[in-house]
């Protein structure tokens, strides 16, 4: 913070006050049914209210059962003033404004106003739901269903918040022709401004003592001045920041740019539904479309291949990509003059020029060189194509100038918290990722007896992690481990491939061996969805990538072996990761030390950490890249762990498992 300290007010001490609220006859206590006291959570409390009553900023890692989420509340809602809490997920930001913060502002009876803040995706508009209910542009009986279900919830819902709506899956399509983006949204000029959800719960924040959001839109407010957070920081003396971890990735994807050839062929869309409907005689609607969709699929093809993850300095000069961008770049000009001429025929046919307007300049803007001066900071132009759309990035190689810049000016407090922001009690890695340097770190671990509920198994033999047969020698290494377990595993594999490998290898081999563990699959259905399926089975196995490693939370007997195939280095064809390593190294840094490894490290932890939820759960993390062992590495990677007892055993395993069982059948006995 560049505040001066003399504008800081002198910090009370409220040590006396947390330690009689996080007590054993507390307040806390008699409102919430499964508090306890907790040495680190009382002591996490304190350094909080410190940090809050002296406007200072502090990065606070609370191990596993903590209690991070009321070691923050607390002092926030007694002592914070004007507050937001920014978490990692929409279901996070949920269960605090549903469930956490009411219980706590119930106990301290803290007569706080508290306010959820969401993206505008996530807010019916009144506008898209009635020109889609007119335009009847839904192709399956089940969106027709779905838009119904949508229509009935508009008449009884005070917030339009689609989270509320559950018999509407949240990935169902319909969503997206009934929610307004900022490219859509027509602000004051829009019929229904007056009832318009997302205008309300802004209002709502700018009143409340207390706003609910999360980082998403926290970067993407700070970054397009869109989401009402703008407006709210100025006047906030406290921003807390949950699953902290997650802040370097969502705010580079934020201050970056991204454009896509599929918002080229969703603006088509809209400008042929708009044409044919206000200016039918205007143009030849069709025609105009036709040759932008084109040439937008045109440049996809530029790139033949699958998935496509290229710097623009790894495309050949005489790619047929530059061309094919200047193409759609041409054809999106001459759509603009159509749209120009009609576009006084209807409001949505001039928002239509807006967008294309705004689209045409980004596309122009990517690949011209900018200067350090204008973005801020260097950054890294590439390109990714998916199966049908192709991404331009231009990505910052860090975001820490650009935060900086936006935590300057009123002293207000900063506190930013998660169970993995470390490397072995160091947080040179994240301070140096946001730009938080010379601020006040501390760690408080988790209050679980590791030594005796869990054990770190590496296999032997295993081979390299590249080599081809990989991932079945995992499988065939696993396969003891999860029948001694009696199924109750997250196996949680670095690739997407992995996972598709290891759901055929499994149904094979559970199939062959007649076990009867119920199987799961990241893809097959939501998360949510098969988290409770996990959940109610008992004796599932889970099979995810990546969305599995975090925010998951299964206690109890349902979960009791985490498999992890690899440490999760990030891909080294990764365009921005090279570029950034090679930043480090101009400095004189080894960017596999100073980046990759710690990195890894923090990722590796967050899976580790869906093993051990509760201090009665049991279970053992099997780890199984032999580089755990082989290289000098290894060591600080699983001294970064927590402290289970350490094998290489299987036996030691399955005795850990038979113990678990006899000593379940003798407490049903007794």
């Amino acid at each position: 913070m560049n505040s001066e300290s003399s504008e800081r007010p002198t910090p009370v001490n409220h040590d006396a006050e947390i330690d009689s609220l996080f007590g054993p006859e507390s307040l806390l206590g008699h409102a919430v049914g499964s508090f306890r006291p907790r040495l680190a959570q009382t002591e996490m409390a304190k350094a909080i209210a410190r940090a809050i009553g002296s406007q200072e900023t502090l990065i606070a890692e609370a191990g596993t059962g903590t209690g991070k989420t009321f070691a923050y509340l607390v002092p926030s809602l007694l002592w914070g003033g004007k507050v937001i809490i920014s978490t990692g997920t929409k279901n996070l930001q949920d269960q605090l404004y549903l469930r956490d913060i009411p219980s706590v502002r119930k106990a301290l009876s803290a007569p706080v106003s508290v306010a959820l803040l969401k993206g505008r995706a996530n807010y019916v508009c009144h506008f898209h739901l009635e020109r889609t209910l007119q335009n009847g542009r839904l192709t399956s009986r089940e969106d027709v269903g779905y838009l119904r279900e949508i229509s009935r919830f508009m008449k009884t819902t005070s917030s339009g918040d689609k989270a509320e709506l559950s018999r509407v899956p949240e990935t169902a399509t319909v969503w997206s022709l009934v929610t307004s983006t900022r490219d859509t949204c027509m602000g004051a000029e829009c019929p229904y401004y007056q009832d318009c959800f997302v205008m309300k719960a802004r209002k709502e924040a700018q009143q409340a003592d207390v706003v609910v959001v999360n980082h998403h839109l926290f970067f993407a407010d700070l970054a397009l001045k869109d989401t009402g957070i703008a407006e709210l920081l100025p006047s906030a003396n406290t921003v807390i920041f949950d699953e902290a971890h997650q802040l370097p990735e969502t705010a580079t994807l934020f201050f970056g740019d991204t454009v896509s050839t599929s918002q080229v062929m969703e603006l088509c869309r809209d400008v042929l539904a708009e044409g044919l409907s206000h200016a039918r005689d205007g143009a030849d609607w069709p025609a105009t479309v036709t040759t932008v969709e084109k040439a937008a699929r045109d440049l996809r093809l530029a790139f033949p291949q699958d998935v496509v993850r290229l710097s623009v300095n790894q495309i050949a000069p005489s790619s047929a990509f530059f061309p094919a961008l200047e193409t759609l770049k041409d054809k999106l000009d001459d759509m603009i003059a159509v749209l120009e001429r009609q576009a006084e025929r209807a409001d949505t046919i001039e928002q239509c020029r807006v967008r294309a307007l705004e689209l045409a300049t980004r596309l122009d803007a990517w690949n011209k060189p900018v200067t350090e001066v204008m973005i801020g900071q260097e950054s890294v132009l590439w390109v990714e194509a998916f199966s049908s759309s192709l991404q331009l990035h231009r990505t910052p190689l860090s975001i820490a100038p650009i935060f900086n810049k936006q935590r300057e000016g009123s002293a207000r407090s900063w506190i930013f918290t998660s169970a993995t922001l470390a490397v072995k009690n160091d947080f040179n890695h994240y301070n140096a990722q946001m730009g938080l340097w010379d601020e006040l770190s501390q760690s408080w671990p988790s209050p679980f007896d590791y030594e005796k509920q869990g054990i770190l198994y590496v296999p032997d033999n295993l081979p390299q992690p590249n080599s081809l047969d990989y991932t079945d020698a995992v499988i065939d290494a696993a396969l003891p481990v999860i029948q001694a377990a009696g199924g109750r595993t997250f196996f949680l594999c670095t690739t997407i491939r992995a996972v598709n490998r290891t759901a055929e290898r499994l149904r094979e081999e559970f199939e062959r061996r007649n076990l009867p563990f119920p199987l799961m699959v990241q893809g097959e259905a939501g998360r949510t969805e098969l988290l409770d399926r996990f959940r109610a089975a008992g004796n599932a196995v889970l099979i995810g990538s990546q969305s599995f490693w975090e925010g998951v939370d299964v206690r109890g007997d349902a979960l009791s072996l985490v498999i992890i195939d690899k440490l999760p280095f990030s891909p080294p064809d990764d365009p921005v990761l090279a570029a950034r390593i090679e930043a480090l190294e101009k400095k004189g840094l080894n960017g596999f030390m100073h980046h990759q490894l710690p990195a890894a490290i923090i990722n590796l932890k967050q899976g580790a950490g869906r093993l051990i939820r509760d201090e009665k759960d049991k279970g053992v993390l099997m780890i199984c890249d032999p580089r755990l062992i082989s290289k000098p590495y290894g060591r600080r990677v699983w001294q970064s762990l927590p402290p289970f007892r350490r094998t290489r055993e299987l036996a030691v395993v399955c005795d850990f498992f038979a113990d678990i069982a006899r000593e379940k059948v003798r407490t049903l006995d007794t």
